[in-house]
């Protein structure tokens, strides 16, 4: 009996932190911006008071705060090959164990493949010289 009652605690603990790690993120994210914005202002406030130019907010107050970088080429062939290949596997490996399940592997296969052509099919354009 005791066993059933941790077993429900599993997911719903899963859940609960996984929320949890969310509102943490975003909280914290928003205090630093607060942290920001309230230092620049004192720095703001104490120049007007010495009669300095007040520059303009930097852009970088209104931009995210995680670093996005543009995807590669390349990276098309990487994620292509490694989706493909875990497809191959889960067929593989789901054709010995289940044999009506084993199409399922064909999912991420098909998205690795669809990587792929795309990778081949739109090659960044070469200067020509």
């Amino acid at each position: 009996m005791e066993t059933q009652n941790i077993a429900l605690l599993i997911p719903i603990l899963g859940i609960v932190m996984g929320i949890g790690i969310g509102m943490l993120a975003l909280f914290l994210d928003y205090r630093k911006k607060q942290e920001m914005f309230a230092m620049h202002h004192k720095e703001r406030m104490a120049a007007i008071e010495k009669g300095m130019e007040v520059p303009p907010l930097p852009p970088e107050f209104f931009q995210d705060g995680r670093r996005r970088r543009p995807a590669l080429h390349s990276d098309f062939l990487r994620r292509g090959l490694v989706l493909l290949f875990i497809g191959a596997a889960i067929c593989i490996a789901l054709y010995n164990n289940q044999r009506d399940a084993y199409l399922w592997g064909l999912v991420p296969a098909g998205i690795g493949l669809a990587q792929l052509l795309y990778y081949f099919l739109a090659r960044p354009k070469t200067p020509e010289g």
